[in-house]
């Protein structure tokens, strides 16, 4: 069982993970094609709550790894095996708790949020995703405790592929009913894709498992306890953000309402901040999300076997990396919205000013992410939570006084998300000097890699325009532009010394040296 880096494992998952988000980018495009704004909106307000169930479960795959990654650490392969036994059990009991909720109170629920009768359809074809996700993410977090990022790679793939293939199939072939039982079509491609990935980790377990030689596996009470005690604050700082996802679900439309739209129109913009904007936004997110589910184990095992230069090394490198990730991916959806949305939804490119704005939260998600995963790997679960909710807590005030207001409308949650995040993000890292007890250099961090993105972000723009209206095709202009600012931004971080040549490869030699790839 060879453990992979940081740079690694978050380079494995960060790439799966964002070709799994363009998989549903090409899942998100057909369904618009066929259902319209409208459709999706009534797709997106049931979303939220399988969002939460996330949540709520997520902490038990960080639990998981950490734990995974302390026992490996210092040889206990019996432990290993115990983690993932209680976690699976824990896990199966979350999931068909939560698909047995949304499948017996599915009429309550819509009546407690307020969502249109058209959204039940929604509802009941996610409402069995929770069973086979909560599965899938317990043999996720046993691999990544053993820091093989690998099989979660693939599993997300092919967990995106059963989502598009059976989402847009079903909801091709329901339409003709109506854009609600498309919409229900749609949404069962979550359950779907859980059962496919599910399939390969498990096959994945088994031959895992062999490499683990453990004849007798003994029962062990606080393994569960402390599987618990870990991943409940963990589960209550992701639903903290579910929650006010569900909320927006049931508040946007209804102070769009009093702004002066009709239920249809504030139907159509909710389906563009949720559907489209908050999607491409999640795209950059999700290399965020690798980092951090690389970090957690990584950062664990330093601690518990006191390597502190390590342990600070490493977290400098993870911010550092964080906010490269970041900047350009804000600096680009920015500037190029509305080519974006032109390229992915033709003819459908409405709200792209919704994603213009939102993007300038990219940041202050992506370093809120990190520090949450930095302070949790050394054991500091409650404060990264306290953090966060006093932040959603700015977001739901702002939501409920900006939307009402017509000139503001739906540019109001978008603010909230933005001061909400910036505030938590803040708060996050204050703590975490406190706790490291290490100054931040933030010229290395943040300064340098702002100022490549905005050179970056120049040579984009102008080759964009000089192709643009040579060609007069927004695709070609687009897609080169695109991959020119990537180009120029790699450059960028090597000639600006954010990243050295040498950093690498005295990296790639010290891991090879130890025999791990």
């Amino acid at each position: 069982m060879k453990k992979q880096s940081l740079m690694k494992g978050t380079i494995i998952l960060g790439v799966a993970g964002v070709f799994a988000k363009f998989l549903g980018l090409f899942f998100r495009w057909p369904l618009i094609m066929l259902i319209g704004d409208e459709g999706v909106g009534y797709y997106q307000m049931s979303y939220p709550l399988y969002m939460f169930f996330v949540a709520i479960a997520s902490g038990v795959p960080v639990a998981i790894s950490k734990l995974v990654s302390e026992r490996r650490a210092v040889g206990d392969n019996e432990g290993i095996i115990q983690v993932f036994r209680k976690s699976m059990l824990l896990m199966i009991m979350l999931g068909g708790g939560f698909t047995f909720i949304i499948l017996t109170f599915s009429k309550g629920l819509i009546g407690f949020f307020r969502w249109d009768n058209k959204a039940y359809y929604s509802l009941i074809g996610i409402a069995v995703a929770p069973v086979f996700i909560s599965v899938m993410s317990a043999f996720r977090g046993f691999f990544q405790g053993l820091q093989n990022m690998s099989p979660t790679a693939v599993s997300q793939i092919i967990e995106q592929i059963g989502r598009v293939i059976f989402g847009i199939g079903l909801a091709f072939i329901l339409l003709p009913k109506g854009i609600e039982y498309a919409a229900g079509g749609a949404a069962f491609g979550a359950a779907a894709g859980g059962i496919l990935g599910g399939i390969y980790l498990f096959i994945k377990y088994i031959s895992t498992r062999r490499e683990i030689h453990v004849r007798n596996v003994g029962d062990n009470v606080e393994v569960l306890s402390r599987l618990i005690y870990i991943s409940i604050p963990i589960s209550l700082g992701a639903t903290v953000g579910s929650i006010m996802s569900l909320i927006d679900s049931a508040l946007v439309p209804q102070k769009l309402l009093k702004a002066g739209f009709d239920f249809k129109e504030a139907t159509i913009l909710y389906g563009q901040l949720t559907g489209k904007a908050f999607v491409l936004v999640n795209v950059p997110l999700t290399v965020s999300i690798a980092l951090c589910s690389s970090l957690v184990p990584i950062i664990a095992e330093c601690y518990i076997l006191n390597r502190r230069r390590e342990l600070v090394e490493k977290t400098h490198m993870a911010i550092k990396f964080a906010m490269v990730i970041a900047i350009p991916s804000f600096l680009g959806l920015f500037f190029l919205a509305y080519p974006v949305l032109k390229l992915l939804f033709p003819g459908h490119s409405e709200g792209y000013k919704i994603l213009k704005y939102l993007s300038i939260s990219i940041p202050f998600i992506v370093l809120c992410q990190t520090s949450t995963a930095i302070l949790q790997g050394v054991g500091k679960y409650i404060r990264p939570v306290i953090n966060l909710l006093m932040g959603c807590v700015i977001k739901t005030i702002l939501t409920i006084i900006l939307v009402p207001i017509p000139e503001i409308n739906i540019y109001g949650a978008v603010i909230g998300s933005i001061i909400g995040y910036s505030i938590a993000a803040l708060l996050n890292m204050r703590s975490l000097r406190k706790v490291l007890g290490v100054s931040i250099n933030y010229y290395n961090i943040l300064i340098k890699p702002l100022y490549a993105g905005v050179l970056m972000i120049i040579g984009v723009m102008l080759i964009f325009n000089y192709i643009y209206d040579n060609t007069l095709s927004n695709m070609v202009a687009c897609l080169v532009s695109v991959f020119s600012g990537m180009l120029i931004y790699s450059i960028l971080i090597i000639a600006m010394r954010i990243f050295s040549y040498d950093y690498f490869k005295s990296k790639f030699l010290k891991y090879k040296r130890r025999g791990i790839k």
